[in-house]
């Protein structure tokens, strides 16, 4: 019986594969746990369309993340907080009020998870944050902290 693997099985094969299994082990065990299905035209038709659209969906994402890379890496984002006596910032600028501000000064909506402080910024000053922005592609924002 020859099955397509629907998810990576040890010892017999990984997702996309197909494999030529007993019937026993291929209806009771693969197909039946959700392992694999029954490799027909059909099947293999619907699988090959699905590889296909999700590449092309990844594709367009990167594209897109691509984009946001190019326009973040051209912001200087301007934060202005208030100063204590010493000159330096009443608590330390958060990844919160980053992510707030760049949505609201650029339009640009990063989840806060996504950045990446080094060291607490607790003093005024050009800064420079890294920002993940998924596919294993990571951006720098400069920001700068300005007193008033």
């Amino acid at each position: 019986m020859k099955v397509l693997l629907v998810k990576d099985v040890k010892g017999i094969g990984k997702t996309g594969e197909i494999k030529e299994v007993k019937d026993g082990y291929g209806k009771n065990f693969l197909i039946g746990k959700g392992f694999a299905k029954l490799a027909t035209n059909e099947v293999l038709r619907q699988y090959e369309s699905e590889k296909k659209r999700k590449a092309e969906s990844e594709a367009k994402e990167l594209e897109r993340i691509k984009e946001i890379k190019a326009t973040v890496e051209k912001i200087n984002l301007v934060i202005k907080r208030s100063l204590g006596a010493n000159g330096s910032l009443f608590g330390a600028v958060t990844k919160d009020e980053i992510a707030k501000e760049l949505e609201t000064q650029h339009q640009i909506e990063i989840d806060k998870k996504n950045i990446e402080i080094e060291l607490p910024i607790k003093n005024t000053g050009i800064f420079n944050v890294s920002i993940k922005l998924g596919h294993a592609i990571h951006s720098n924002l400069k920001l700068e902290i300005i007193g008033e």
